[in-house]
């Protein structure tokens, strides 16, 4: 019969592997190296394999080594968060939750559900960071990030959730409709007054597609150019050009006819909102009752329409 599993035995493996050895380990968990050792032995011999090369110079973890601390590294993970999640039954959520998100995002998408979330959960702090520019959430002590993106975010030590997608559409003003002519193929905005996100490069372009696949790629000089999606919005209402935004930002001024859809055939690209949070970090029982939360809630905010 095999051994019981001792997780005491993963928990002090663990900490070897993460200090690099077993002196500054037993330093930071004020035990004796002895004792330390013996629990990584004593894993080694139910294992009957060699984790650590032991010898008076050097520490090295082997292999075999490397492979079982990614799996031990998890099970505590899983253990702290067990806990966590038994102590967020116990007691109301309280303490302070580190949220970055981008400016579009923190105006349209999750405005009016951070205000709810914080009168259902008045004890918990949001500190909530607003930027255009992509933040290390680890170096920066982060609990989680919202960011929107086209293709397949890159970083693999950060855990991606998908919030929801979303289509871009092409919007103007009926008034500057009315004075320039509405475009009917997407070769007439050749001939219009255009606005863009974002301020580089001060150039840009329109990747339109239909729904039989068509595409068609314009480019456009335009007129105003910025991070902020309201200023451009507003620039578009009060008849400075046509604009594409994320359909769900300018749902209430189509259904208040301060903007027109241009082009209603055609979208002006796709993307997606994902939840990003540190793969190594347990979430508190706040940080997690929050994403929770924007996962069930956002996709609603951000549907499209027609």
């Amino acid at each position: 019969m095999q051994d019981m599993i001792d997780l005491n035995d993963y928990f002090y493996f663990v900490h070897v592997v993460e200090k690099q050895g077993f002196t500054p380990a037993a330093t930071a968990l004020n035990m004796p190296k002895s004792r330390l050792s013996r629990h990584v032995s004593k894993l080694e011999e139910r294992l009957d394999v060699k984790l650590i090369q032991r010898t008076s110079r050097q520490f090295n973890v082997t292999d075999s080594g490397r492979i079982f601390y990614r799996h031990a590294r998890t099970v505590l993970d899983e253990m702290e968060a067990a806990e966590a999640a038994i102590e967020r039954r116990k007691e109301s959520l309280s303490g302070r939750v580190f949220m970055s998100c981008s400016l579009g995002v923190a105006q349209f998408a999750i405005n009016n559900l951070v205000v709810k979330f914080l009168q259902i959960n008045p004890k918990v702090e949001l500190i909530q960071q607003v930027t255009n520019e992509t933040v290390d959430l680890i170096s920066s002590g982060i609990d989680m990030a919202i960011r929107g993106h086209t293709g397949a975010l890159p970083d693999s030590s950060i855990i991606q959730r998908s919030l929801a997608s979303f289509s871009w559409y092409l919007f103007a003003s009926p008034a500057y409709l009315s004075r320039t002519g509405t475009p009917e193929t997407p070769h007439d905005l050749l001939k219009r007054q255009s606005l863009k996100v974002g301020w580089q490069p001060t150039t840009g372009y329109w990747t339109l597609q239909n729904k039989e696949g068509v595409k068609i790629t314009i480019p456009f000089n335009p007129q105003l150019c910025s991070d902020d999606m309201s200023t451009l919005k507003e620039a578009a209402i009060n008849g400075l050009g046509i604009v594409s935004l994320p359909a769900y930002t300018c749902r209430k001024e189509i259904n208040d006819g301060l903007l027109v859809r241009v082009l209603p055939n055609w979208i002006s690209g796709k993307a997606q909102l994902s939840l990003l949070s540190p793969s190594r970090r347990v979430q508190s029982p706040s940080a997690k009752a929050l994403a929770e939360f924007l996962l069930d809630n956002v996709h609603e905010q951000t549907a499209d329409y027609n």
